[in-house]
């Protein structure tokens, strides 16, 4: 069974309704014909057996006219009836185009906010006015969703920012004593190994913790007036950063950014937007690799030589903990998704774009 498909909503209202009124259009041509045909007469032709031969002649001459012209009104009012049908379709959709936008213009308004509302501005509502209909009870259904949606993520993200403030205390006092024990005169040997060891996962704990401090301060603590910050300087201090990884791996680093070219935002946050795209292009790429960082006016792009990796896999990385590779292992996995986050607060766009020969290209552009 054939059934048409249609792509929208309205379409199919606008056929709909257009289909009715051509429907009864056609329904009542058909009865005004109807009519106007089944009322016309045929003129019998006049026997008269005795009359003079011209007063025949003209009769027969009179009865063809007539016969004429009712021919001529026959076709008339077919064309008639077709230019009618012709114009009453053409109304028709119109009609049905009209109707079919008044009836879903709620519903537009509705797609339009609901789109227009993310992760991070939960607190919007519909907030839609008038009788308590369908459409209303839709509204005031997505509100509801979106109260407890709100109340979610406010919930996760606060414990998220006062778990990792919780944690920087003990964290501090383990410091402090591994310091103490070290600081003692004749530390043993295997003292000093365990205590570079501890202290070596401390740090890392300790930027995992800042990373959490960031990521829920971006996702959830707003980027506050934005700013000009300077391309230039926010990649200089980066590098400046991972100096000693970068000689000590070989890397050539090539920056390209013209003179003057800034990115607003909240300084902090770009500031950290800038150091995890460089800590990513420098940690997970191999020695002797590359490393190019190019950019202008409010977009960044850092691009870096790597193993090869399949751009599905790569999608996944603005995620928490994601990552990619045995060499990836060493990470916090927060790199990119603090990235994504500072990025999504700044209502910017995040590209990841695994290269054919290895390597990974992040573009970072905002409004």
């Amino acid at each position: 069974m054939f059934r048409l498909r249609l792509a929208t909503v309205g379409t199919r209202f606008t056929v709909l309704y257009a289909a009715v009124f051509l429907g009864s259009g056609v329904l009542l041509l058909a009865v005004a014909l109807a009519f106007s045909g089944g009322s016309s007469t045929t003129v019998a032709p006049l026997q008269q057996q005795n009359g003079p031969a011209a007063a025949q002649q003209r009769i027969t001459a009179l009865e063809d006219q007539l016969g004429a012209v009712q021919s001529e009104q026959a076709r008339r009012l077919v064309f008639g009836f077709a230019v009618a049908l012709f114009v009453m379709a053409v109304l028709s959709l119109l009609l049905g185009r009209l109707m079919a936008g008044t009836v879903l213009s709620p519903v537009r308004s509705i797609t339009a906010v609901t789109r227009r509302i993310s992760a991070d501005n939960l607190h919007e509502r519909l907030a839609v006015h008038g009788p308590d209909d369908e459409v209303k009870q839709l509204a005031d259904t997505i509100d509801g969703l979106l109260e407890r949606l709100e109340a979610s993520f406010t919930a996760q993200r606060r414990f998220v920012a006062n778990a990792s403030h919780e944690l920087r205390t003990p964290l501090a006092t383990m410091r402090a004593t591994l310091d103490v024990a070290v600081a003692k005169p004749g530390p043993a040997p295997a003292t000093l190994v365990l205590a570079g060891k501890l202290r070596t996962q401390l740090d890392r704990v300790d930027h995992l913790l800042d990373g959490f401090l960031t990521l829920a301060r971006a996702q959830h603590g707003g980027t506050g007036e934005a700013v000009p910050n300077d391309l230039a300087e926010l990649t200089a201090a980066a590098l400046r950063d991972r100096a000693a990884e970068v000689s000590a791996r070989r890397l050539a680093v090539t920056v390209e950014l013209p003179a003057g070219s800034v990115m607003r935002g909240n300084p902090a946050l770009l500031a950290r937007l800038v150091a995890n795209l460089v800590d990513n292009a420098v940690t997970h790429n191999v020695d002797g690799g590359w490393v190019r960082i190019a950019g202008g006016e409010s977009e960044l792009v850092v691009e870096s030589g790597g193993p090869v990796f399949a751009q599905d896999q790569v999608d996944r990385l603005t995620g928490a903990f994601e990552r990619l590779g045995a060499e990836r292992v060493g990470s916090s996995g927060l790199g990119l998704s603090i990235v994504a986050a500072v990025v999504a607060a700044h209502q910017g766009t995040l590209e990841l774009t695994a290269r054919p020969d290895g390597g990974l290209r992040v573009a970072v552009r905002l409004p």
